[in-house]
């Protein structure tokens, strides 16, 4: 679903109809009656984004929008774009320090509301600004829209209604522990298989890292870890002066060069490595080639494929075999 709405027509509309200084002068009384209570100090990041359902709207939207713009994202857990939009309007909700509110709607538990603003289509973006509703778009949309789109939102509500925003408490940014993360289901298993490398148990960190995969095939940390084991486990038994003698002697030894290269990256030689067995795989053919090819495949597994130097080989290693 494509962004529509990105130009923040309904804002400049809405300031133009005559209950804009209504708005106006009802937000302030708002503000005044809020000071005279104690209130309007400064709030805790946390308070920046908030879950709204029907019996907290008035409270938690209505009024908090004489003091501050409030964005309503309306989502659902089965809405893939709202999966990807709902983490970025979350993230500039806390750039934003306290510059606008955000208010997550899950639009099913919350039908009422969706009809009330005549929700077609999720992600839908709207904003509450001194008690007026207005769109701000529908769908996905690039970050720099989104931002200009806040921009212009946050300078509406300065300008028109006097909303200065909220006062964030660093003291508490600094103070609020992060959650710890819900174990997930395999921690169980792979802190197993950690201790077991720490240990020198190479074979009990293979099988774990094995049953994690077996449930889990894409887990990166098992992947990972396997890889590792896996080349501790072959250097572990190998004579060093001989292996890299043979290496030398036996230029075109697919199994010397293998093995040489396993040595080189356990020792940390990452590039001295690839570039053996790619140049292994540019001079042979069949079987050999392949069982180079694939060893290869298997280091990069230990690096991950993030590293530079894994993604350069990767190239050298196309060019050899194309």
């Amino acid at each position: 679903m494509q962004p529509r709405n990105m130009s923040m027509s309904g804002v400049v509309d809405l300031a133009a109809v005559k209950a804009a200084g209504e708005a106006k002068a009802k937000a302030e009384q708002t503000r005044a009656e809020a000071a005279r209570q104690g209130g309007g100090g400064a709030v805790p990041p946390s308070a920046l984004v908030i879950d709204v359902d029907e019996a907290g709207f008035e409270g938690d939207v209505l009024q908090r929008s004489a003091e501050v713009p409030v964005v309503l994202d309306f989502w659902a857990d089965w809405c893939e774009p709202c999966k990807q939009l709902s983490p970025v309007l979350e993230r500039l909700a806390l750039e934003y320090s306290g510059r606008f509110v955000l208010a997550k709607i899950d639009v099913e538990a919350n039908q009422m509301l969706m009809q009330q603003f005549g929700i077609q289509g999720i992600p839908a973006v709207f904003a509450v600004v001194a008690g007026q509703a207005l769109p701000l778009f529908q769908g996905l949309a690039p970050e720099p829209q989104i931002r200009e789109t806040l921009d212009q939102l946050i300078q509406v509500g300065e300008q028109r209604f006097g909303l200065t925003g909220l006062t964030v408490d660093t003291d508490a940014a600094e103070s609020e522990a992060a959650p710890a993360p819900a174990p997930g289901p395999h921690d169980a298993a792979l802190e197993a298989a950690v201790d077991a490398l720490d240990a020198g148990d190479l074979g009990g960190a293979v099988q774990a890292y094995r049953n994690v995969l077996s449930d889990d095939p894409g887990n990166s940390e098992a992947k990972l870890g396997l890889a590792q084991a896996e080349l501790l486990s072959r250097v572990r038994e190998m004579d060093p002066q001989k292996v890299r003698q043979d290496a030398a002697d036996q230029p075109d030894d697919v199994r010397s060069q293998i093995d040489a290269a396993d040595l080189d990256l356990a020792g940390g030689h990452v590039q001295d490595a690839f570039g053996r067995l790619v140049e292994a795989v540019r001079r042979t053919a069949g079987e050999d080639r392949d069982a180079a090819r694939l060893r290869l495949l298997e280091l990069f597994e230990v690096i991950g494929p993030d590293d530079p130097r894994v993604a350069a080989a990767r190239t050298a290693l196309a060019r050899v075999l194309f």
